[in-house]
């Protein structure tokens, strides 16, 4: 069997030989590669979703679960909305390459430049909408690519390279060869992805908890930089003056979707008002076929359930102090992805959004928002939930460049 650390190698020195080409590419060169591959999703819709169809059949027959499974499957809606986000990024203008900053002693001025990283690497679950839209975040920054997804996936995401992707390279005169995607189901490939500096210096992990968080410190030990989302799980704090009925419909709202990360995971209520909320949350629950998790609780209270394919239709309920209490859990005792407030009052949520730390905070609306499209109108790489400086949230095409300084004459 052929060594998975060079298959991954191979694609990494494809897409490293036509990284230039690309970072040279003109504005219109870019954007037509991206209107091109919206063209083709609609050109090709049936290969695409006949190869999607064998990948849904196979997890079924796997005992995949009904999230899971969600996530998996493309409809025709939503390669439609594909198509259209394809549509959007291709017209979105590109950041200035070249920014004047200061005039310097001597006749010099600085000038700050945006230069693509080179290639990025991208491992990612099994979501197929997902190497579309890596895809087109990479072209759109100007940096090749190393894909690498879920065995569940594989097909899909073939035929997505196959028949969307780069014939659309071609047909706007750039390189196929920028965008690679791994040819193996093996999970070592994940692995190699992360382990090679000098071919692919900064790789996008989204996946589910410690496997991702395993990559990031295999890519430490060998000098990768990552951009992670491993963990989840939206936080929605019901204050003592929220209004009932609203709240239940956002409750509701938070759950159209069960299998993604920014759905309602942990629902903290003012304990002044949770038995009378109680009974309207429960019903609320029961519209979307959501399983209240009350107290006393026999796991963590962030437990993510998005990640539990037997319980994955589980909301944790707890009663709270007040919002100080609500924040602390949701910053020390969650992911720090995302958390709201639901309540009329304007200082009390300006109070828990100055409180919460996490990535993402929202008052009276769902945490399903926090989404590169819902956001900012264009398809995300990735939700980064750092601590530190860097691209923080929805990570985007303008993200992935680096910053270089140059001094020449005035």
């Amino acid at each position: 069997m052929t060594d998975q650390h060079t298959v991954v190698a191979e694609c990494a020195a494809r897409a490293k030989a036509a990284a230039p080409a690309l970072a040279a590419a003109s504005d219109e060169a870019i954007d037509n590669a991206i209107g091109e591959m919206a063209a083709r999703l609609s050109s090709a819709r049936a290969k695409v979703l006949a190869a999607n169809a064998e990948d849904v059949a196979a997890a079924e027959a796997a005992g995949m679960s009904g999230g899971l499974l969600d996530r998996l499957r493309i409809t025709e809606d939503r390669l439609s909305d594909m198509a259209e986000q394809l549509r959007l990024l291709a017209g979105v203008p590109h950041p200035p390459r070249e920014t004047p900053v200061r005039e310097l002693d001597g006749g010099l001025k600085l000038v700050e430049l945006r230069r693509p990283v080179g290639v990025i690497g991208a491992n990612y679950e099994a979501r197929p909408n997902v190497t579309v839209d890596v895809a087109s975040q990479l072209v759109k920054s100007r940096n090749a690519g190393v894909l690498r997804t879920g065995s569940a996936a594989l097909r899909s995401a073939t035929a997505l390279l196959k028949h969307v992707i780069a014939p659309a390279l071609d047909e706007a005169g750039l390189d196929p060869d920028a965008v690679q995607l791994v040819p193996t189901a093996d999970r070592e490939a994940a692995g190699a992805l992360v382990e090679l500096p000098g071919l692919v210096p900064l790789v996008i992990l989204r996946g589910s908890g410690e496997s991702t968080r395993e990559l990031g410190r295999r890519a430490a030990q060998v000098g990768v930089r990552t951009l992670a989302h491993a963990d989840g799980g939206g936080v929605l704090y019901y204050d003592s003056k929220a209004d009932p009925a609203f709240a239940t419909d956002l409750i509701r709202r938070s759950l159209d979707r069960l299998g993604v990360c920014n759905r309602l995971n942990l629902l903290l209520v003012h304990r002044d008002v949770y038995d009378s909320a109680l009974p309207g949350i429960r019903a609320a629950l029961d519209d979307v076929r959501v399983t209240p998790s009350l107290p006393p609780h026999t796991h963590a209270i962030g437990y993510e359930w998005a990640l539990d394919g037997d319980r994955e239709a589980t909301v944790t309920v707890a009663p709270v102090d007040d919002l100080r209490e609500a924040a602390r859990i949701a910053n020390e005792e969650t992911s720090g992805l995302a958390a709201g407030i639901v309540t009329e009052d304007r200082a009390t949520a300006e109070e828990f959004m100055a409180a919460y730390t996490g990535t993402g905070v929202f008052w009276n609306a769902p945490t399903r928002l926090l989404d590169g499209f819902k956001l900012l109108g264009v398809p995300e790489t990735g939700i980064n939930i750092d601590r530190v400086p860097g691209p923080r949230g929805p990570v985007t095409y303008t993200d992935l460049t680096l910053r270089q300084y140059a001094v020449v004459p005035v």
